[in-house]
């Protein structure tokens, strides 16, 4: 399977450096197992009405060191639930990375980005071309390509499925029947 190049439009612009992704959702929120109500919180700190305003395909457009803090999951699951696709921010702090990347969530590392894009703006991600674009301006910025492993992965759907299929043995071709 390849990965899909992402086309969405920008849904949020979180300015601040060192986001902690648990402010998503209001770390008062974080222990809400049910996700279809995280998601109508989020972003409900910041903007009232949100959640209705977000697309399946949409994106996030984040700073640098984004996610920030513990790697807490309930604030991401209200994003993909709303319809986030991805995450684009000039770094992402290692353990929110690890964390999302494992579960097929793609986190796009480009620099240059949060001043490149604004709410609203659409954007496309080309893997092969190893690019951002911002489609409203034209721009063009060159993400940080993922290792094998991290490709692999998202590819895969996520950290589990990487592993199985990583571990299944190499299937034997069949001899052809005698003639």
């Amino acid at each position: 399977m390849s990965l899909h190049n992402l086309r969405g439009r920008v849904a949020w612009v979180f300015e601040e450096d060192d986001y902690d992704i648990d402010l998503i959702v209001g770390v008062r929120n974080i222990k809400i197992t049910d996700v279809s109500e995280l998601a109508a919180l989020a972003m409900a700190d910041y903007t009232a009405g949100f959640a209705a305003t977000v697309a399946r395909g949409d994106l996030l457009v984040g700073g640098e060191n984004f996610g920030y803090g513990h790697p807490h999951y309930p604030a991401m699951r209200a994003m993909r639930r709303l319809g986030i696709s991805a995450v684009i921010a000039e770094s992402f702090s290692p353990g929110f990375f690890r964390g999302e990347m494992s579960m097929g969530f793609p986190l796009v590392t480009c620099p240059g980005i949060r001043a490149a894009a604004a709410r609203g703006d659409e954007l496309t991600v080309d893997w092969t071309a190893g690019e951002v674009q911002n489609l409203r301006t034209g721009q063009t910025l060159a993400l940080q390509p993922f290792s094998a492993s991290e490709r692999g992965m998202l590819e895969a759907g996520g950290l589990i499925p990487y592993l199985k299929e990583r571990m299944r043995p190499a299937r034997r071709a069949t001899p052809p029947e005698p003639a």
